[in-house]
């Protein structure tokens, strides 16, 4: 018998659990299945509505009292490097670039390795195995994209990233973590901002913000930041005009919220 996927996308919640960006709370994602010969669209739709990419899943942060996570992107035309930023450049003028399939490599996951254990020892991923790594990487039904960096033929730095209709998307990047005057975090998202330049793109997608958060601090660094908020993306003009607190109306509904996502066929779903 054949099986036919559903029109519409369905939309799940996951179960709380401790957020790993601010202590004391708990996070529940909203979340569908990329997949299909739609996904393309689908990613491109709903990344512009604050969803991101893991794998074959689409997800947006939900949780039951708290909206500090907002999803960030820089608009190039609004960017101009600081001071420091331009020194980051200068400091990487000799790195390589070269973008790849999405295939994993021994060499990437031990670059992986040794990022997680300096610097997330005790995050979500630690305990990920070179299966797990390579499901991360290859597992994607979209457009992506491996852009390693190399100096001296060594590995030095490699982001997996989504090309969108209107972007790129960090989905997630990795570092030498011995090289903390390099700024390489920094430095790959100054690259991936002059490749969408050189391809005519207007953004770059890099994950969430969170105020109150001070591993995601580094992105508000970034003039031209935009967040999204309330359904709209607004730009970042003070990062103090955002906060952390909690309030048990900050979120609406899952059914509300379902209700007014747009699908690229510009129906809303209900759940």
């Amino acid at each position: 018998m054949r099986h036919t996927l559903p029109i519409a996308p369905q939309f799940y919640v996951t179960a709380p659990q401790p957020c790993p960006y601010l202590d004391g709370r708990m996070e529940r994602k909203l979340f569908t299945a990329l997949q299909g010969e739609g996904a393309e669209q689908l990613n491109n739709s709903l990344s512009q509505q604050g969803f991101r990419r893991s794998q074959n899943v689409l997800y947006r942060p939900s949780c039951a009292d708290c909206s500090a996570c907002l999803s960030a992107r820089i608009n190039i035309s609004n960017f101009k490097p600081s001071k420091t930023q331009k020194r980051v450049l200068r400091r990487n003028a000799a790195m390589n670039r070269r973008a790849t399939s999405p295939w994993a490599t021994e060499d990437q996951y031990a670059l992986f390795r040794s990022y997680l254990d300096a610097r997330h020892a005790d995050g979500g991923m630690a305990d990920m195995d070179v299966f797990e790594f390579a499901a991360m990487v290859e597992e994607t039904p979209i457009r992506s994209r491996v852009i390693e960096y190399t100096d001296d033929e060594a590995l030095i730095a490699v982001s997996l990233t989504d090309v969108l209709d209107d972007g790129l998307s960090m989905v997630y990047s990795f570092y030498a973590p011995d090289r903390p005057q390099a700024s390489l975090g920094t430095w790959m998202i100054l690259d991936h901002i002059e490749i969408a330049r050189q391809a005519g793109l207007p953004y770059v997608y890099l994950g969430y913000w969170v105020p109150g958060s001070a591993k995601m601090g580094y992105k508000a660094r970034f003039s031209g930041l935009e967040v999204y908020v309330g359904g709209t993306w607004r730009p970042m003009t003070d990062p103090q005009d955002f906060d952390d607190t909690t309030h048990p109306l900050s979120t609406d509904p899952i059914a509300e919220q379902v209700a007014n996502i747009s699908l690229p066929d510009r129906r809303p779903t209900h759940g």
